[in-house]
């Protein structure tokens, strides 16, 4: 059969590093084609190169058994090419449906392409509020957003790079279903994602890469996951073992009504914590309340969109909003203290949006440290240029983080190895507590494990970490409590030993019980 898609020697140079070295793949119609590879192996670039959003500098591309050179992403969607990227492109400032809306034919009405924004989204199971503003959407959200897109322009070839690193479980299946239905049709899929499970539950075929190069194909469904990262980082991920475990505290029935409080104040708490929506679109926090000390790991789950993101904003002080008490750090009222403040008290924070929020994206790595480490900033704001470089270097050494060196901007790394970098500028900074959101988003297996390993080993040295996170596999992986957030609601702890997926997924709707423990006492409304 003519393949629907072949590459013949695609080669991509940018300074200092060759992105695709001679890359061959061929994609049958109605195939679901992984490609694998590790942070920085060249993936993203490969489909940049066949949505026509990068030229290559030489090989060949072949459509349908004909050649085909594609010079923008709109002679992409204009063949049937679409594209879900693992770093959004929408504008802040429009709805989703006018982001929608840009990239289809404009002889369809914005009032058409919201109805079908609203048919699609409901039949894929991918909720999508087509009249919100992109500003206004979790990470979950826009994510959403983008698949819909991408749906409703028909597509030949559908590109998904990294499509479920912030969907629950749920949707993930609800996903596939659709993916499957779409390959059925016809229709080719290229799926980029670090989840080997994934990988090997719905993929056919799947070429490995690494540096820029083929370096194998097999058929996912006959490997393992330990062959899979052999191929793709020549080693399997170390297993998560602490050094030294910690005993921690007692698990109470609710954080805010124990029994038998330990006698130090917790590193951070959360008294009633309530909050009106900051903009229409958001959610209101009620009654959100919990302990975490130090030497713990609390992992936060839930559905994107239902309060994360405003709780992250009054923990870090971006929304100082709270009621008096309502924030506690080392039994200190911090509810309405400026994010420098916090900081300077111990309470580092990591978004779970790297470009933007995490560093800035043409600032180089060594001018990012700026944005939270304040060491090389001298009496009357002077800055150390040369404390600046070294920390940069130090940081892309520990994490191994691939980049041209501190000179090279933030927007030039992968999205993992940007990712290894920001999340190695807050724990390096020794903090007494880390809030971190969504830390292995995008990362691939090697990187997510010594993101993990560095989290348990901060947790073991004392630190108080709050996780918030969609992958449940990670937060079983590394938290000794959880609890669940639904409609601006948290859930009561939950010991992990005590935890399982299909529990954890009721209590994402808002269906949480009271549990026999933890009926006497019970705060209100849990």
């Amino acid at each position: 059969m003519t393949p629907r898609l072949e590459l013949i020697g695609i080669s991509k140079q940018y300074p200092g590093v060759k992105a695709n070295d001679g890359v061959t793949l061929q994609l049958q119609a109605g195939q679901i084609h992984a490609v694998l590879g590790e942070n920085g192996a060249g993936k993203s670039t490969l489909m940049k190169i066949i949505y026509g959003a990068v030229q290559a500098d030489a090989g060949q591309m072949r459509w349908n058994g004909q050649p085909l050179r594609v010079k923008s992403p709109a002679e992409a969607r204009a063949l049937g090419i679409s594209m879900v990227y693992q770093h959004f492109s929408l504008f802040d400032t429009l709805t989703a449906a006018e982001n929608v809306w840009l990239g289809l034919d404009k002889r369809a009405a914005l009032a058409e392409v919201t109805a079908r924004i609203r048919e699609v989204s409901a039949s894929y199971g991918l909720e999508v509020d087509p009249l919100r503003p992109v500003h206004t959407l979790s990470v979950g959200e826009r994510q959403r957003v983008e698949i819909v897109r991408a749906l409703l322009g028909r597509p030949q070839l559908l590109i998904l790079d990294e499509p479920t690193s912030v969907l629950t479980p749920q949707a993930v299946e609800r996903l596939f279903s659709t993916l499957r239905q779409l390959a059925a049709q016809g229709c080719s899929i290229l799926y980029i994602s670090h989840k080997l499970d994934e990988i090997r539950a719905l993929c056919e075929h799947c070429t490995v890469m690494r540096a820029g190069k083929v370096t194998g194909e097999v058929d996912p469904r006959t490997q393992s996951n330990a062959e899979l990262s052999r191929l793709m980082i020549g080693s399997e991920p170390p297993p998560l073992r602490p050094a030294h475990p910690v005993a921690h505290p007692p698990h109470e029935r609710h954080d805010s009504h124990a029994r038998h409080a330990p006698p130090e104040a917790p590193a951070l708490a959360l008294r009633r914590l309530s909050m009106a929506k900051a903009q229409a679109f958001g959610t209101t926090l009620v009654d959100v309340e919990f302990n975490l000390r130090a030497g713990e790991i609390l992992g936060v789950a839930g559905v994107s969109g239902n309060g994360q993101q405003e709780l992250l904003a009054a923990i870090s002080g971006e929304d100082p909003r709270g009621q008096p008490g309502s924030v506690q750090l080392f039994g200190q009222d911090i509810a309405r203290a400026s994010t420098r403040k916090r900081r300077r008290q111990g309470l580092h924070f990591v978004p779970e949006e790297r470009l933007g929020r995490g560093a800035v994206p043409d600032l180089s790595l060594a001018q990012n440290t700026l944005l939270t480490r304040t060491e090389n900033v001298g009496p009357g704001g002077w800055i150390r240029a040369a404390g600046v470089r070294r920390l940069a270097e130090s940081l892309i050494a520990r994490f191994n983080v691939r980049a041209a060196g501190p000179g090279a901007a933030a927007r030039s790394l992968s999205g993992g190895n940007l990712q290894k970098f920001i999340v190695g500028r807050e724990i390096s900074a020794a903090p007494r507590v880390l809030v971190i959101a969504q830390p292995t988003w995008g990362v691939d297996v090697g990187a997510a494990a010594q993101i993990r390993a560095e989290l348990l080993r901060l947790r073991d040295a004392g630190c108080a970490i709050l996780v918030v996170s969609e992958e449940l596999d990670e937060l079983f992986e590394i938290s000794d409590r959880l609890v669940v957030m639904s409609q601006g609601r948290v859930s009561p702890s939950l010991p992990i030993a005590e935890a399982c997926p299909e529990l954890v997924g009721e209590w994402m709707s808002g269906l949480w019980q009271t549990r026999p423990s933890q009926q006497e006492g019970a705060p209100h409304g849990i």
